[in-house]
């Protein structure tokens, strides 16, 4: 064969395999466009920036574990606890925001941020909807001796009292702190982690612990523990008899609340995703009974679109309250 027709058979022969390449790659452009289009398709990080067995570790598995059934993919749980949920949010802020990595915010963290004191604000996150709201009381040992509310206002009138709450700055330290200025003398000792928290009432670490009472489920039941007061506006489901603390003049009821978030710049159509599945997971019937277990608001669910005009309600109630505290 002649050098010619040589070079003209290799020709032929490496234009038909770009042409079959090229064919291989046409034909695989509809299965890479679907891989990459499909959300989630990796395991999404999710952030609790408290201790576990608290209650917002305990909300944040269930909530996991239902949108892993619906997704199809794994919400690996992160606990970070510190500096009043603030550490966990700042390992959120600090992600990429591609959609991948999502926190639980909640209200002992928004307190933060009142008055423009945090490093961070809420334009800096976007909600996927707030999954649970439960009021907030004082409990204390079951054996302790202050038997009523009024008990314990009048020992802690003459004796510095300590009281074990999530962080200063918090809802739990404004709605202490309303008691200190009419004349109690609690000290405040923060516990980042619950587990803390809780162990501190029952090891005398502190006299009084700041919670909400399905946080606080399992010492009840087991008589470890019982609630004197409520700061709410309604009696606390469970524990119907139980003082009030708006009717012995402390009006001031900022109930807890968690949500999820996501990092601000997250594409708006993975936004979406999350916060359909987040809605279809707290409306199902396992998640209804777990507020009903937990002794929640039975409307405790607030939509997305929502969300930012609660948080707004949320942060200025505080913001009005932390001048009452000065």
């Amino acid at each position: 064969m002649s050098r010619d027709r040589l070079t003209s058979h290799a020709n032929s022969r490496r234009s038909l395999l770009l042409a079959g390449a090229s064919m291989a790659g046409a034909a695989a452009l509809p299965g890479m466009a679907w891989a990459q289009d499909k959300y989630p398709s990796r395991p999404i990080e999710f952030i609790v920036p408290w201790g576990a067995g608290g209650g917002a570790d305990q909300v944040s598995r269930r909530i996991a574990r239902l949108l892993e059934e619906d997704l199809g993919t794994s919400f690996p749980i992160i606990n970070v606890p510190g500096a009043t949920g603030n550490t966990g949010m700042s390992k959120l802020l600090n992600s990429p925001p591609d959609g991948y990595s999502m926190a639980t915010f909640i209200g002992d963290t928004m307190g933060t941020l009142a008055g423009g004191g945090g490093r961070w604000k809420l334009d800096d996150i976007v909600p996927l909807g707030v999954i649970i709201r439960q009021p907030t009381g004082l409990f204390v040992k079951n054996d302790a001796k202050w038997k009523t509310f009024d008990d314990l206002l009048a020992d802690s009138r003459k004796n510095e009292l300590k009281v074990g709450i999530t962080g200063f700055g918090s809802p739990d330290e404004i709605q202490v702190m309303q008691m200190n200025q009419k004349g109690s003398k609690f000290r405040l000792v923060p516990f980042a982690k619950p587990g803390e928290r809780y162990a501190s009432i029952l090891g005398g670490h502190a006299d009084v612990v700041v919670e909400q009472a399905g946080d606080l489920r399992s010492f009840l039941e087991s008589n470890q523990m019982r609630p004197l007061v409520f700061f709410s506006d309604q009696p606390q489901r469970g524990h119907e008899k139980v003082a009030l603390a708006k009717d012995h003049g402390f009006p001031i009821m900022i109930s807890q609340f968690r949500s999820i978030v996501m990092r601000a710049g997250t594409d708006p159509k993975q936004v979406a995703v999350m916060a359909a599945a987040v809605e279809k997971a707290v409306r199902s019937d396992d998640f209804k009974n777990y507020l009903e277990d937990e002794l929640a608001f039975a409307d405790s669910f607030v939509p997305a679109a929502k969300t930012d005009a609660f948080f707004a309600n949320e942060l200025k109630l505080i913001e009005s309250n932390l001048q009452k505290k000065s």
